[in-house]
């Protein structure tokens, strides 16, 4: 099963930080929709901050493993940016869990 954690400023619901982790064994490795939809998703956000909103994430990768602290940006409009394609993440893992929700969960959480 694929987790999703994302963790939420309480104030205002501010995506602080994102993790991804496991395998969702729809199918073999290689031929695993859900995975590579998962991966697509979560891989070209993080591409699309740094090509839209101007900023490199700090992250860490490996096998079955994404996760990002996000940063504030002191450009309010960058910063708007990178939490439309945050938000926007969220919508797509969604809708992935709609169809596949035995292979891939989301857990919110909120920090102070």
């Amino acid at each position: 099963m694929i987790n999703v954690t994302l963790v939420r400023r309480a104030a205002d619901r501010r995506i602080v930080s994102f993790a991804v982790e496991g395998h969702a064994k729809y199918a073999k490795p290689g031929k695993d929709i859900v995975c590579s939809g998962v991966s697509a998703v979560t891989v070209g956000t993080v591409n699309a901050i740094e090509a839209l909103a101007g900023e490199e994430l700090p992250y860490t990768v490996k096998n079955g493993w994404l996760a990002s602290d996000i940063p504030v940006l002191a450009d309010e409009a960058a910063d708007g940016r990178m939490q439309l394609l945050l938000e926007s993440m969220v919508v797509m893992l969604e809708t992935i869990v709609q169809s596949y929700g035995k292979h891939v969960v989301i857990h919110e959480l909120q920090n102070a």
